[in-house]
């Protein structure tokens, strides 16, 4: 080094800095957001492209070239952030797979985790922020990939794709930058405790009718698990297709249970336009060779014996009980008014919810017969809204009595002994002497003259 060198480096350090150079400082937040919604999108890309040219390696691909595959690869990422298609002379196709959901999901979640990292974000109020930092770039991204995905025989919808990978984005992303923050438990106690109480009955309605619906979509699968099985070997895709379908199918895992929750809640679903799958009876056409419709033989044909309909209909009663339980345990104490509307609320929230989610895991397969698949929204949030509000209502109103009654202080003994004449020694007052007044004593013969009032005053 020359002295020159050596002159000009003293000449810009500060005399007396002996410490190591200061931080650079940090970048601003957007391109934080930016630098990781491509990140994601990039490693979401690279396992779909994987398992995209497996099933174009194995699958007889004459025509068929790399561009197309890749092409459908970004298809295949838009739908697993339920972003519809259309497929030429078919139709759109909206009966997307909810369960693919987790992989962009977990990846959008470790994203916003890195985001408050590396953009030094310190406060939870600052959440929102990084939030909208990594949705924003992350819907351009979806949002280019759809128009990029576009060919003559396949489009995904782009409005559609800005619009679920904003609200992806700012969920999961969210969730994940406000995870990096804090604990679940101080996250928790950060929502006042009547909206908490709510959302924990919302919580738990949903619960009991989550695992009732996974006890009646596996008991069903399990019954017709031969045909599932036959079907599934009928189809000849190999190996590697056979994997591939099975994991198509663990993705349709989520629509099969909110299904059978609107099984259980009365309105049911339906697999083609005319069709319906009720607790009463399901009326059906020829199904799709798809080995999950295994559990619904075609045909008219009754759904479950005639001694579990009723337990089956009663169960969002029992699921709207829990959460008004869940309500009154968690929540102050409230007026024997307000705990049943409270009680109602909630089982409309977990309604309203339902049917989202109903609405969600249907969709149309085509513009033809099967443009109608899957349950009603509308349908599952109105009957669910009643069903789960009425056994909340009541419940929250019964545990809120019982509540009310056990903090309703007891008679204290003073008062039961004042009225009976007594001290808390259990003598009489007065010193034990007993004083007898007669209330008809002015009006006796010769008896004593009556006090003067007033006006005798001098």
């Amino acid at each position: 080094m020359t002295a020159s060198a050596v002159r000009a480096r003293s000449q810009r350090e500060p005399k007396g800095s002996s410490g190591p150079p200061a931080a650079e400082p940090a970048r601003p937040l957007i391109v934080t957001g930016f630098i990781a919604a491509a990140a994601a999108t990039g490693a979401g890309l690279a396992v779909v492209v994987m398992l995209a040219l497996a099933g174009w390696i194995a699958a007889p691909h004459a025509g068929v070239g790399l561009p197309s595959v890749l092409r459908t690869a970004a298809v295949l990422w838009l739908v697993a952030q339920h972003v519809g298609f259309a497929l030429r002379g078919t139709g759109p196709i909206g009966m997307l797979p909810l369960g693919l959901v987790l992989l962009p999901g977990a990846l959008l979640w470790r994203a916003g985790r890195w985001v408050v990292t590396a953009g030094s974000v310190r406060r939870l109020r600052h959440v929102a922020g990084a939030a909208l930092a990594l949705a924003v770039p992350y819907a351009l991204i979806t949002a280019i990939l759809a128009v990029a995905s576009h060919s003559a025989r396949l489009s995904a919808s782009v409005p559609q794709a800005a619009v679920c990978g904003l609200l992806m984005g700012l969920v999961a992303g969210g969730l994940g930058a406000a995870r990096a923050l804090a604990p679940w438990s101080q996250l928790i106690q950060l929502v006042p405790d009547r909206p908490r109480s709510v959302v924990t009955a919302v919580t738990g309605s949903a619960g009991v009718l989550a695992a009732a619906g996974s006890l009646l979509a596996g008991t069903a699968l399990a019954i017709h698990l031969h045909e599932a099985a036959s079907l599934q070997g009928s189809l000849g895709a190999g190996w590697v297709g056979t994997m591939l379908l099975v994991l198509l199918q663990v993705g349709y895992i989520p629509n099969a249970v909110i299904w059978a929750i609107s099984f259980t809640l009365g309105p049911g679903f339906a697999v083609g336009v005319g069709t319906i799958v009720a607790p009463t009876g399901a009326s059906l056409g020829p199904l799709p060779a798809f080995p999950l419709l295994a559990a619904l033989p075609p045909g008219v044909h009754p759904t479950i014996p005639g001694w579990l309909g009723p337990v089956v209909l009663a169960l969002p009663y029992v699921a709207g009980g829990v959460g008004g339980w869940l309500l009154i345990r968690t929540a102050p104490v409230l007026s024997i008014e307000a705990a049943p509307l409270w009680g109602m609320a909630s089982g409309v929230l977990a309604g309203a919810a339902l049917g989202v989610l109903a609405a969600f895991s249907g969709g149309p397969l085509g513009s033809g017969r099967l443009s109608a698949v899957g349950p009603s929204g509308w349908q599952v949030a109105a009957v669910g809204c009643l069903e789960l509000g009425i056994g909340a209502a009541v419940t929250a109103g019964f545990f809120n009595y019982v509540v009310l009654r056990r903090l309703r202080p007891p008679e204290t003994k003073i008062s039961a002994r004042r009225t009976s004449g007594t001290d808390q020694a259990g003598r009489e007052p007065s010193g034990g002497h007993t004083i007898y007044v007669n209330p008809w004593a002015g009006d006796e013969a010769g008896g004593p003259p009556p006090a003067a009032g007033p006006a005798a005053l001098p």
